[in-house]
């Protein structure tokens, strides 16, 4: 498994109010989300009308195709009209594999009976 993450900051120009922002953030998510099936939140500067921080999250078993996808929204970022791209940080973390956790979990049993097998040869059981 592994799980892509995109934070940016966006600067909306000529936003006023908060509702202005919230019209370019809540387009914003809708459209990312439905287009490339990640998660999107605004993460911070929540009362700044001319800012926003946001985090995208998208999960895969695929490392390049999800660059890939962090790469096409980049893009999309880079072009918005009403928002300007500030900042952004990417990260892809690798997650255990299930079958590599598998394996240590039947190690760690297979440890744990002979501790307890040792116990009983030695009449602790």
């Amino acid at each position: 498994m592994i799980i892509a993450t995109l934070q940016f900051e966006l600067a909306i120009h000529g936003a006023e109010s908060l509702k202005d922002k919230r019209r370019v953030v809540k387009s914003l998510k809708d459209r990312l989300h439905r287009e490339h099936l990640v998660s999107v939140a605004e993460t911070s500067a929540l009362e700044i009308p001319t800012t926003a921080v946001m985090g995208l999250a998208a999960v895969g078993s695929d490392g390049k195709r999800l660059g890939t996808v962090l790469d096409t929204i980049v893009a999309k970022l880079r072009a918005l009209h009403d928002a300007e791209l500030v900042s952004m940080t990417r990260e892809l973390i690798k997650g255990k594999d299930p079958e590599d956790a598998a394996l240590e979990e039947e190690r760690a049993d297979s440890g744990d009976l002979d501790a307890e097998m040792l116990r009983y040869a030695e009449g602790d059981l």
